[in-house]
């Protein structure tokens, strides 16, 4: 009887509850009525939310009788707010579809916070290259619409190399803007570099690219310095189909993709990628001096070829869950720009496993990156070395033979060891663990990062004869507070890392926000970091001719060299993104950042006219610390930490809708800086005097592009103009800039299409510059496409120790179809 009595009053309980409760249910779809699995619905108010399905149902439960803005939201696509009123004991249905209209007000983005958010409520400049807009790009090289993205200064070494930098300071060498792909970090393990052309990732897998600008260390660690460039992939789920595309261009450019997906049933999906590119750079050659005569560079070969594939299997063990297994494997042979000349790489192949768990709470990721080439030469280099034998009658074979990896000294007439060659076994653990949850309009998200780079250079550029492992580990924690009544938003962050050779960093970030009704107000500080790359630390280059500072240096007399340090940025930064008029939308900041503890060009520390040589390398010995050496060193090459620079800028970016087909676009930027001449910190080479050029920004100080967008129906195209302001740009032996005085005693110490130095300076950067491309779907599954750079053969020089980048064009065919779509 009481065991009955007990089911009575847990029924009626549950009775009287559900009188009190309803629920929301529906389902969400695409613009074309294709349902959207794992789409988000959610009432912040009350902390409720759940994920869509395999077919875009949702059913949001036990929600307490009354009025809520519920948000429906899917990565890429506008998300939606409606009013939704709950009745007791009934269900109310709500379906939604999302469009992937050009409103950049609503669209859901997910970097800058490492979840979806809407991109007014995020505290920082995002630019974003969408799907579409890869999709209507008919070319293999999509690094070119980096170059239609405010606050970005594009630059081009050749017909395949493209970068980009964010708010000065660049460098054929830089390394201050993280690459993240689908949560991987994508540099080389030893250098540091993004991996650019080396990705794994092919064209038409790619969902999105988000560029945040400015620091965004306390989430994603050291480097994301000056910015952040994440690569976020198609989920199979969402984008079933096969996709074959090819293309040809000028240059001999041509290139072949496949891309399968396809979604097995509501629990698994898997994805498959390939990509062939081949072409030849523009015919170009980077004088190499040896005294006052020029050669040209020695195993120069223009013709590139670019390999890439990849897999990955989805799992969804849960409705709010899911399980990734990812393999990529890309191999590269081109042309790439050096502080010290100029290299050809050649078959330098990087292949990655990660496997990774999302869910609504929780994140886990880890992955494995490994490095691998052994042909790979400094064309500078090895150049010096041929010319050092011909010079000394040595035959043309035995020349070409030892110029790899020897040198000849007339004066002793003996060999040198001068290694032009770069081997890389080089490999990365990564591993990331992250809670987060929100407490009604309270969110946390806490997290924890470990790195182990294990760096192999087989003794050809490292101090690796005993092998290289060095780990960072990093904990973070973000805090935000969102008064959604009031639309004031605040944030706190705040990181630590410790590194094994440089110890531990803080890295906070603080930001406020305001909703208003036609866009947000942000204000934000944020703190970064750049360490020094594992070269930077443990180079070993040229015979001992360049050794890295990872462990300070001491002198004949005494001196004490300070190993390197990080260098560090304080950012300070406003912006508004949102509507002006109904037609007209706004996205602009203004940013103060103090930088200091820059890492400094190689500078040679010994001082052998007075007797004062490198004796050790930290506490060792220099001959015991640096093979093949057999006492102190009279001259040698590192890297120190000097100087301080407060840098300031603004960036703009205006859309205007004319038609809901055609758009103009127009981004402008300028940047300036304050250095201190008489604040000998920021006298790099030590000779008493500060110059501009010793804290070169390598950045232009005005730049402008406008962009006119159509599409309709079945014809989409976009003309593009692009100026930089001409600048100089100074790094390590590279030049490019105007005929100047440096130093101010009348006299020029840089000419214009002159050698200085032991290079060929052909004047200053940038210029004008028109883009087009266009496009027609002959039907919906079969579309064709062109493109054409530099469009009216303007004779722009965009970097250094690189050709004049002429007319390239393209066209492409594509064609995708769905092998399995459900009946």
């Amino acid at each position: 009887m009481k065991k009955l009595f007990l089911l009575l009053t847990i029924f009626s309980f549950a009775i009287l509850h559900a009188q009190d409760t309803g629920s929301i249910q529906g389902i969400i779809t695409d613009d074309a009525g294709q349902p959207l699995p794992s789409a988000s619905v959610s009432i912040n108010s009350i902390s409720k939310g759940v994920v869509t399905d395999f077919d875009g149902n949702y059913l949001l439960e036990n929600i307490p009788v009354g009025s809520y803005n519920v948000t429906f939201s899917f990565l890429g696509l506008q998300s939606i707010t409606q009013r939704v009123s709950v009745e007791a004991g009934k269900i109310t249905k709500v379906d939604i579809s999302l469009n992937s209209s050009d409103n950049i007000l609503n669209e859901v983005v997910v970097t800058a916070g490492k979840k979806p958010q809407k991109i007014t409520d995020v505290p920082a400049t995002v630019n974003v290259i969408r799907a579409q807009d890869i999709q209507e790009f008919a070319s293999f090289n999509i690094g070119e619409l980096a170059a239609r993205q405010k606050g970005v200064d594009f630059v081009r070494s050749g017909v395949l190399g493209t970068g980009i930098n964010i708010r000065g300071f660049n460098s054929a060498f830089n390394s201050k803007n993280l690459q993240i792909t689908d949560d991987r970090v994508s540099t080389l393990v030893a250098t540091g570099l993004p991996f650019g052309t080396f990705s794994t990732v092919t064209k038409d897998d790619v969902e999105r690219v988000e560029i945040l600008l400015g620091p965004n260390g306390t989430l994603y660690g050291p480097n994301a310095h000056n910015g952040l460039v994440s690569t976020i992939t198609k989920n199979p789920f969402t984008s079933e189909g096969t996709t074959f595309a090819v293309g040809v261009g000028n240059q001999k450019v041509f290139t072949a993709r496949l891309r399968h997906a396809q979604a097995i049933s509501d629990k698994f999906a898997y994805k498959l990628h390939f990509e062939k590119s081949t072409g030849e750079e523009f015919d170009y050659t980077d004088s190499v001096y040896v005294g006052d005569k020029g050669y040209k560079e020695l195993g120069k070969d223009n013709d590139f070829d670019s390999e890439k594939y990849g897999a990955s299997l989805h799992f969804k063990p849960g409705k709010a869950s899911e399980i990734i297994g990812y393999y990529g494997h890309s191999n590269n042979s081109n042309i790439g720009v050096t502080n010290a000349g100029r290299n050809k790489i050649k078959d330098w192949s990087i292949d990655i496993a990660q496997l990774k768990f999302v869910s609504t709470n929780f994140f886990f990721n880890t992955y494995y990156t490994w490095s691998k080439t052994e042909d790979t030469y400094a064309m500078n280099q090895r150049t010096q070395n041929y010319v050092s034998f011909k010079d000394n009658g040595f035959s043309e074979e035995e020349a070409l033979r030892r110029s790899y990896t020897e040198q000849w000294n007339q004066a002793f007439g003996i060999a040198l060891p001068r290694g032009a060659v770069f081997e890389d076994a080089s490999k990365r653990f990564n591993a990331e663990g992250q809670y987060n949850n929100n407490w009604g309009e309270f969110y946390l998200t806490l997290g924890a990062q470990y790195q182990l780079d294990m760096a192999d250079s087989n003794g050809t550029y490292l101090l690796d004869q005993n092998g290289i492992d060095i780990d960072q580990k990093g904990v973070y924690t973000q805090l935000e507070y969102k008064l959604a009544e009031s639309g004031w938003n605040f944030l706190f962050g705040a990181r630590v890392d410790n590194h094994e050779l440089y110890g531990s960093n803080f890295i906070p970030k603080f930001a406020i926000s305001k909703v208003m009704d036609k866009g947000t107000f942000r204000a934000t500080y944020g703190k970064g970091i750049a360490v020094p790359s594992i070269l930077n630390l443990k180079g070993n280059l040229f015979g001992g001719l360049l050794i890295g500072n990872g462990e300070g240096f001491t002198l004949t007399d005494g001196t004490k060299i300070q190993k390197l340090d990080v260098e560090t940025i304080d950012s300070y930064e406003v912006g508004y993104k949102g509507q002006l008029t109904d037609k007209l939308f706004i996205d602009a900041n203004a940013y103060y950042n103090k930088s200091k503890n820059f890492i400094s060009p190689l500078r040679n520390i010994a001082d052998a006219a007075n007797g004062n040589y490198v004796t050790h390398v930290g506490d060792e010995k220099f001959e015991d610390a640096v093979p093949g050496a057999t006492g102190p060193s009279a001259f040698l090459l590192t890297y120190l930490n000097f100087g301080k620079v407060d840098t300031y800028g603004i960036d703009i970016g205006l859309n205007y809708y004319h038609t809901d087909a055609f758009r103009t676009s127009l981004n402008y930027s300028y940047f300036g800086r304050d250095l201190d001449k008489s604040d000998m910190d920021n006298d790099g080479n030590l000779d008493g005097v500060v110059l501009d050029t010793e804290l070169p920004i390598n950045t232009p100080t005005n730049k402008l592009s406008i962009g006119l967008h159509y599409n309709k129906n079945k014809f989409y195209g976009t003309l593009y103009g692009r100026w930089v302001e001409k600048y100089d740009f100074f790094s390590g032996i590279n030049i490019a800039a105007k005929t100047q005085d440096l130093d101010g005693d009348g006299t020029n110490d840089v000419f214009a299409n002159a050698k200085n130095g032991r290079t060929w300076n052909y004047g200053q950067l940038g210029g004008l510059t028109i883009d087009a491309n266009a496009g027609y779907y002959i039907t919906d599954k079969f579309t064709v496409g062109a493109s054409i750079t530099n469009l009216f053969n303007a004779k722009n020089r965009e970097f250094v120790a690189s050709p004049i980048i002429g007319t390239l064009y393209s066209v492409e065919l594509k064609y995708t179809v769905d092998f399995f779509k459900k009946k």
